[in-house]
């Protein structure tokens, strides 16, 4: 629509205008909670010339455990990156943490894997456009050609590979190889009606997001909104989560949901499924590209 239109023209101009944003350092960290981290990790940054942006902890007296976000500007910063993880590491050695540091201007590259159904593939090509996802997407992964013409209008490369129960270990070599080469950091399954294999999923543990249909753990597997129907649930919901081998059980990272009645078939739960679907979907991208998620076992930290 033309009002569509003009507030992507607003957006990109908007965007080019804005003043460059200053390079930061995002750390995330986990470990048995004991005293002194914060102030250490603190310390580390202060003692280098470092502003803090952000800093959120969370400890918990049930497991024993402490998670940490740290963000801070590197404009300044004594250190490089270099040294940044060897100043890391003895801090790491010394609480026994488990750590990842990210840096702003290595974006990620995000691949986007659908099949036919569309709506949660607009949303992230839209967020992609209006540069709001913190990544890039780079690539349309599709099992068929109904797509094509989507990824073409938003400008993303877009590749076919067939799948087939004969033939289905070949498709995901080649799935792989394309990831691979794309160097990938990232896979969405965008309402992508294949199931992943074992050896896929384990190669990319942690880096493979899918929205699920339903308010998980409820309704697992496929046809939810028939299983919701048939149980007369007053709330529907959608459900963001990493892939893991054990189907619709991975960590979850964003759920939503929205009230039903006896009135509403299976095509308007669908329909009102589909609006939770791709912005429960885009949300949890943008937590995990802004690197606001920890996987603790098989569940998440999400860090506002």
């Amino acid at each position: 629509t033309c009002r569509g239109k003009a507030r992507m023209l607003a957006s990109r101009v908007m965007t080019e205008n804005a003043a460059p944003q200053p390079v930061t350092a995002t750390l995330l960290v986990s470990c048995r909670d004991r005293t002194g981290i914060v102030a250490a990790l603190s310390d580390f940054v202060f003692k280098h010339n470092g502003n803090i942006l952000d800093a959120d902890q969370h400890a918990e007296a049930e497991s024993d455990m402490f998670f940490m976000r740290l963000r801070w500007e590197l404009g300044g910063f004594t250190l490089d990156r270099k040294q940044v993880l060897e100043a890391l590491s003895h801090i790491a050695t010394r609480f026994d943490l488990q750590w990842e540091i990210t840096f702003s201007d290595a974006r990620p590259k995000v691949a986007v894997f659908a099949s036919k159904i569309p709506h949660c593939l607009y949303d992230l090509l839209l967020a992609n456009q209006l540069g709001e996802l913190h990544g890039d997407l780079v690539a349309v992964v599709s099992n068929h050609e109904d797509l094509r013409s989507v990824a073409g209008h938003f400008g993303v490369p877009f590749h076919h590979i067939p799948v087939a129960p004969e033939n289905k270990a070949l498709a995901e070599q080649a799935q792989q190889a394309l990831v691979d080469a794309l160097g990938a950091d990232l896979i969405v399954l965008a309402r992508y009606m294949q199931i992943l294999s074992p050896d896929f999923v384990n190669h990319r543990a942690g880096k493979i997001i899918n929205i699920h249909h339903s308010f998980l753990p409820a309704f697992v597997g496929a046809r939810p909104y028939h299983q919701a129907k048939s149980r007369g649930v007053k709330l529907i919901g959608a459900t963001a989560h990493y892939v893991t081998a054990d189907l619709d059980q991975g960590p979850i990272i964003e759920q939503d949901v929205v009230r039903v009645t006896h009135r509403d078939d299976v095509p308007q739960l669908v329909q009102k499924g589909r609006e939770l679907e791709r912005q429960v979907l885009t949300r949890a991208v943008k937590l995990h590209l802004e690197r606001r998620v920890l996987i603790s076992d098989n569940r998440t930290i999400v860090f506002g």
